[in-house]
């Protein structure tokens, strides 16, 4: 499960990288750290936290075009299977 957070992490990375529009890339990196500190830390977000940034990251989608809303796009639907995989409480 930690390669899938790791594969959204690099997503958003790329997704930031290709984008001309600065707010928009000031945004994504929000979601890089969170996403960074997940696959470097010890605790991994729950499904409520998934909530959280999968809205995030469809909005960003939304606002985004071209190789970068590929990117978000990707790094959506990864998040997406991460998030399946999470046991409720």
């Amino acid at each position: 499960m930690a390669q899938e957070l790791k594969q959204v992490r690099d997503e958003l990375e790329q997704a930031a990288k290709v984008t001309d529009d600065d707010g928009l890339r000031d945004d994504i990196h929000e979601h890089v750290d969170a996403f960074e500190d997940y696959t470097v830390g010890d605790q991994n977000p729950d499904h409520a936290l998934m909530d959280e940034h999968l809205n995030g990251m469809r909005q960003l989608s939304d606002r985004a075009e071209n190789d970068t809303k590929d990117h978000l796009d990707s790094a959506l639907e990864t998040a997406e299977e991460y998030r399946e995989g999470i046991d409720q409480a």
